[in-house]
């Protein structure tokens, strides 16, 4: 048999090497720790509800107090997805997961922002528990997205409908609801010694969310189309969410009859399904580099199979050998088709450094066909991706908002757009806010640590509110670099 050859970090300082020299503006470093702050500010930018003494984005101010008044539960709280005001919960709940995974996996090299990481967790797990505290229901979503998405004005102004959506017995939602199992027990590991109470909490809450989704299956997009879709609409089905959730469920309380779960529905729930997607719609990557860390470590032969899912899905994305699907712009940013690519950018990213640090613990590469990738090979792409996110791009500009000399100025978004109550005390309504959207001039609040849709295949892009493929930041774009920034503020060196 031919011996397999070996990814070197050669080959890939080669191709890299033929991106940088393409671009024209090239950092000789980046300040990772200032990166990782202000990726964590941006959380406080998107909260919704009544606002902390600690609040250190001062343009904000409380607002949808009383969300949820309308089917007399307390709903306030919790995360504006991205420039709109709706609260959108299934990806509210994907972003706790993983701000939660971020802290699991890189809390100790988060410094002193790792108390800021825990608090973003906290927002949006005290939200969650809300959403889940009557059996049987899940409230998945705040507002009217139309009348929302009719309107230009910032959240503490709103006054379009503030329609309250849930899941039921009679109208299932599997997904979501495994979702939200899934960040409620992923995040009980983050309290588990910070407070042992609210872990407890935390764990038996998404026991029964899970038992739910699991026992009234199907799609909360078949449930409630016209409220979600096209926003959120479930395009990959429910069965991920299912195992996905057993995952973490698993992970976090080791109980029997999670691992049976998993074992038993591998199949039948098509874990080996579409590698090389993560996201808020699709965990598949997720669940196999989760749960092949036990496989890694010696204690889980029964999930072998899932461990071969990962190593397929490392090779999917790899440049010089990636899918079809996964594409490299020739500044070197990784591309995958639909809206919002950085969303790709950071999760396929932080999963490909997870995996990296999984397999350095075991001591083991990833077979690819007649080559092998080594750990080392997965942190230096992952890095790539967060330097071209800081600047490290042909046009030198970061698209993290705040961050380096040159950044997104008009991101398409209601709060950071629109001026302050500070600034303007006076309410501006729903029309009244389209002259700040159509204005050429730089938002008046800076969002602090926002990440942008980003550039496409061909490393362009409009600094400009209407293209807000573009130009709009979300939660789950930076609930991942979290992570990253993370172990990079630690470890700089490509090795």
């Amino acid at each position: 048999m031919a011996r397999k050859s070996l990814i070197s970090p050669a080959t890939l300082s080669l191709f890299f090497l033929v991106v940088l020299l393409s671009s024209p503006a090239i950092h000789a470093g980046h300040d990772y720790r200032d990166a990782l702050r202000k990726s964590i500010m941006f959380f406080e930018g998107q909260r919704s509800g009544k606002l902390p003494p600690d609040q250190r984005l001062k343009w904000r101010r409380d607002s949808a107090l009383r969300d949820g008044s309308s089917a007399g539960v307390d709903l306030s709280g919790g995360y504006y997805d991205a420039g709109d005001n709706i609260k959108f919960g299934f990806p509210m709940a994907f972003t706790t997961t993983m701000l939660s995974w971020s802290i699991i996996d890189f809390g100790r090299t988060m410094g002193p922002e790792l108390k800021n990481a825990v608090k973003a967790v906290r927002w949006g797990t005290d939200y969650l528990l809300k959403a889940t505290a009557i059996p049987g229901v899940v409230f998945v979503q705040v507002g009217d997205p139309y009348s929302d998405h009719n309107c230009w004005e910032r959240p503490e102004d709103m006054d379009t409908l503030r329609t309250v959506y849930k899941i039921d017995r009679a109208h299932p939602g599997s997904d979501v609801a495994g979702e939200t199992a899934a960040a409620l027990a992923a995040a009980s590991i983050v309290f588990r010694k910070r407070d042992p109470a609210y872990s407890r909490r935390l764990l038996d809450r998404a026991t029964r969310v899970f038992a739910f989704a699991n026992r009234y299956r199907g799609a909360y997009s078949s449930s409630l189309y016209h409220a979600v879709c096209p926003f959120y609409c479930d395009f990959n089905g429910y069965q991920d969410e299912l195992l996905w959730g057993a995952a973490w469920l698993h992970k976090a309380s080791r109980k029997r009859v999670y691992r049976e779960f998993i074992v038993k529905n591998e199949v039948v729930l098509r874990a080996g399904d579409t590698i090389n997607e993560f996201g808020w719609d699709n965990k598949h990557a997720g669940i196999n580099v989760l749960i092949s860390k036990e496989v890694l470590m010696g204690k889980a032969e029964y999930f072998e199979s899932f461990k071969q899912n990962a190593d397929g899905f490392i090779c999917s994305v790899l440049p010089g050998i990636s899918h079809p699907q996964v594409q490299y712009s020739r500044g070197g940013l990784l591309v995958k088709t639909g809206g919002s690519n950085m969303q790709h950018v950071t999760s396929l990213s932080f999963l490909l450094l997870a995996y990296s640090n999984y397999l350095s613990h075991a001591r083991k590469v990833v077979p690819c066909g007649e080559l092998t990738a080594s750990p080392s090979l997965l942190r230096q792409v992952a890095k790539c991706q967060v330097d071209y996110i800081l600047g490290d791009n042909p046009l030198g500009m970061s698209y993290m908002v705040g961050y380096g000399q040159r950044f997104p100025r008009r991101i398409h978004h209601r709060g950071s757009s629109v001026p302050s109550v500070s600034a303007h005390p006076a309410r501006i309504g729903c029309k009244e806010g389209s002259r700040y959207f159509l204005s050429p001039n730089p938002n008046p609040n800076l969002l602090v640590g926002a990440v942008v849709g980003g550039p496409n295949v061909t490393d362009a892009f409009p600094d400009s509110r209407p293209y807000f493929v573009q130009s709009e930041p979300t939660t789950y774009i930076n609930a991942p670099l979290v992570g990253l920034l993370g172990y990079f503020s630690t470890h700089s060196s490509w090795r």
